[in-house]
């Protein structure tokens, strides 16, 4: 007897198919809405009949280009992204089906089995509508392979119109109409044997047995691994005691150790996982301390004439009611106001590098802790114990940077060798004259010179050096 079984409706045998019919549209009204809305939940039916071979035929919707009724305005993109859903497995043959009356280069089946399956290895072709071309075309080319050749081949078909379906057609009515259209048709007749559904059927069950014989040595020796490592983690388990409290305290302590390891190598640079898409933790902090530090100490450069006014006031206070003669020297009291003013500007960008450092080792201390994420309250309490660490850390750091600062405030040094002062200038020229230094390089690289007479054809790159007497420029570095 032909049966079908649904498996929404476990228990029910259904051996009417027009009941069939029914229950597939109302199980799709139930799930989508009257609407033609859609969902990607499928209807599994089972027919049991001595007339069908072994088949598991999955149906996947056509592309919907503009949406109708309650459909979402993204209908194209959630089909297609359903049907890659199912076709991008590799142990599945793709049924790409196009009518016979459009262009097979315009074929969405045809070009989404492109896209999982380029070599066309899982493809087979199915051309239907053959019966509705326009008088004086047929698909020949198509179903001999030449036009565009698939590895499987094409299979032509004609299903019952709609009209049919209205009345009711046999099925067996409408296969003997369709082995007598390919056999009575003058371009299909030499093909016949390999036309229509009945051959389709036969080809779909080989190619999938053939199919399922080459997929499965893989599949078993993928079973066989699976299996072997699970038997593995069965004997770790064979003696497990879960509420054995050394064994918690262990887990607990290794997962602190996991987590101090993992922390040392994101700062120190050696880590397992390295992040290839930004900066972080110790290349981070490297960063702040070597780019973003001198950047900030470059940004409160002085404005000139404001440092020039200033110490003008400072000259003419440090004074008082006694005239201001037109120095030689600046007055040392002077000098040192201004030149505290200054150092004291540095702690700005300082402190700035200190709240940078800090906010990188949180942020690599939350990524060390997603480690623990199967422990939500160890998670968070290693999260807070050592966040609080570092931030006691942090006002211990800012204290000290600001006492380098208070140190060099306090002490004036003159005789620094870097300081340029009246000894050192007279020092340093003697030395200059004594060793001659010549033509020296002050500064090379390269540049890019846009649209100058000089230059013939346009913007260019050119490797600059600039001396103490000139200023050259070369195609290369040599």
């Amino acid at each position: 007897t032909e049966y079908a079984e649904f498996l929404h409706c476990k228990g029910r045998k259904f051996t009417d198919f027009d009941e069939v019919r029914q229950e597939i549209e109302v199980e799709t009204d139930r799930i989508t809405g009257v609407n033609k809305g859609i969902s990607s939940i499928p209807i599994n039916l089972r027919i049991y009949s001595p007339h069908v071979l072994s088949l598991t035929l999955i149906d996947l919707p056509g592309i919907t280009k503009v949406p109708v009724g309650d459909q979402p305005p993204d209908i194209e993109q959630q089909i297609r992204d359903m049907i890659m859903q199912f076709i991008s497995r590799e142990n599945c043959l793709i049924l790409a089906v196009t009518p016979a009356n459009t262009d097979l280069a315009n074929s969405d089946a045809l070009k989404l089995a492109k896209e999982v399956d380029p070599q066309g290895l899982r493809t087979i072709g199915v051309i239907t509508k053959l019966d509705l071309m326009d008088e004086g075309t047929d698909a020949r080319e198509i179903l001999e392979n030449k036009l565009l050749p698939l590895r499987r081949g094409y299979i032509g078909v004609v299903n019952r119109s709609q009209k049919d379906i209205d009345g009711k057609k046999d099925i067996k009515a409408a296969l003997l109409a369709e082995r007598k259209f390919f056999l009575s048709h003058p371009a299909y007749r030499h093909m016949a044997d390999r036309m229509g559904t009945p051959y389709l059927q036969k080809v779909l069950n080989q190619q999938l047995t053939n199919h399922i014989r080459d997929t499965l040595p893989a599949f078993r020796s993928k079973l066989q691994s699976q299996l072997l490592s699970i038997e593995h983690e069965v004997e770790v388990y064979k003696n497990f005691r879960p509420e054995d409290p050394t064994r918690k305290t262990k887990a607990l302590l290794q997962m602190v150790q996991q987590f101090s390891v993992d922390f040392e190598k994101r700062i120190e640079g050696s880590g397992d996982q390295v992040d290839t898409l930004e900066l972080s933790g110790g290349a981070k902090i490297n960063r702040i301390f070597h780019e973003r530090f001198p950047f900030e100490l470059v940004k409160m450069e002085f404005n000139e004439k404001e440092l020039r006014r200033e110490i003008s006031y400072a000259i003419k206070n440090i004074h008082g009611i006694r005239q201001v003669l037109p120095c030689l020297f600046t007055p040392d009291m002077a000098f040192e106001a201004i030149v505290k003013k200054q150092i004291v500007k540095l702690k700005g960008p300082c402190l700035k590098s200190v709240d940078l450092v800090m906010q990188e080792l949180i942020n690599t201390v939350k990524k060390c802790t997603k480690k623990l994420a199967t422990y939500p309250r160890l998670c968070e309490e290693t999260e807070r114990i050592v966040a609080g660490y570092i931030r006691e850390r942090e006002e211990k750091t800012k204290d000290q940077v600001l006492l380098l600062i208070d140190i060099q405030v306090s002490y004036i040094n003159t005789n620094h060798e870097d300081f340029i002062g009246f000894a050192n200038a007279q020092q340093r020229s003697s030395q200059v004259n004594k060793s001659a230094v010549g033509n020296q390089v002050i500064r090379k690289g390269w540049l890019t010179i846009n649209n100058i007479g000089i230059m013939k054809g346009g913007s260019k790159e050119y490797w600059f050096v600039l001396t103490a007497e000139s200023l050259s420029w070369y195609k290369d570095d040599e």
